[in-house]
């Protein structure tokens, strides 16, 4: 079956709760995927259609949770993101987070929340030992102009290339490929412990060339997209066991409209666009139980 792997196995995670982040902090890799533009009605009808045979068994029974994100397009949303500030579930209460950097006065900080002294919980991470990792997809982490370097230079080292970017039909393939090298590489070195943040370009605009015959971009070629990066991420998800364990935050920045209330696109305030899936679940080797 594609997506399962005899050397792991998905925890299915408590979605009221969260895991105590303290204790995978140091434990465990940490693999943060970002499915730009994304959006959570198009994740889950596939989800519901069975037609994420990767992803969907590492999902909890629903599917995706539904999630609002902090920001409506790439650039700021990964800030919040780094931060701390992953999308919000979408219902009312104080949420508490897996990570924060500590700052007086917030309200969704718990006992079981990671926090941070550093200004980001990359940077946080690397001060605990953690080889930072950033492969870059869409214009943001190109480090072609100076705002396309910001988000990059976090990271202890930064990857991007033309083939892993918007437009891209294999753009998934290569940036998963590039990701394992590297895994594969720090495990012979030492086998230190890794932050690896992926920002998948493959859904992004312009998504149409992921299905035949499509002259535009529409919400069918937006799920061809998922449908495509689902098949592409396997082997990622299937190599996280081998230097593992691993804790994998999976999730999109930002959704996309197109034509919903004559919106196009995203960078603005509209449910298409605010409303993403998320979820985060434990790869662990066979036998080994997850904090």
């Amino acid at each position: 079956m594609p997506g399962s792997c005899r050397h792991c196995r998905a925890m299915k995670p408590d979605p009221n709760a969260i895991p105590d982040m303290r204790a995978v902090v140091g434990s465990h890799d940490i693999v943060f995927i970002t499915l730009d533009t994304l959006r959570y009605d198009v994740a889950q009808q596939l989800f519901l259609d069975g037609e994420l045979p990767v992803l969907g068994p590492h999902l909890p029974p629903g599917g995706w949770e539904r999630r609002h994100s902090p920001a409506s397009f790439t650039y700021a949303a990964h800030h919040a993101f780094f931060a701390g500030f992953l999308p919000t579930p979408a219902a009312p209460g104080r949420h508490a987070r897996l990570f924060a950097t500590a700052f007086r006065g917030s309200e969704t900080t718990s006992a079981h929340t990671c926090v941070f002294q550093e200004e980001s919980i990359v940077a946080g991470l690397s001060a605990r030992g953690y080889r930072t990792i950033c492969v870059g997809g869409v214009g943001f982490f190109n480090k072609l102009t100076a705002l396309g370097r910001v988000l990059p230079a976090m990271f202890d080292e930064s990857h991007w290339s033309p083939a892993m970017g918007v437009g891209q039909r294999r753009s998934a393939e290569r940036q998963v490929a590039l990701a394992l090298q590297r895994l594969q590489e720090i495990r012979r070195a030492g086998g230190q412990r890794v932050f690896l943040f992926i920002n998948v370009a493959a859904i992004h605009a312009p998504n149409r060339v992921h299905l035949p015959g499509s002259a535009a971009d529409t919400v069918e070629s937006h799920a061809a997209a998922l449908r495509h990066v689902d098949a592409a991420l396997a082997p990622l998800l299937a190599g996280c066991a081998a230097p593992g364990p691993a804790f994998v935050i999976l999730c999109s920045d930002h959704g996309s409209a197109y034509g919903e209330d004559g919106y196009q696109g995203h960078r603005v305030a509209h449910e298409t666009v605010w409303t993403v899936p998320y979820a985060h679940f434990f790869i662990e080797q066979q036998g080994a139980s997850p904090p």
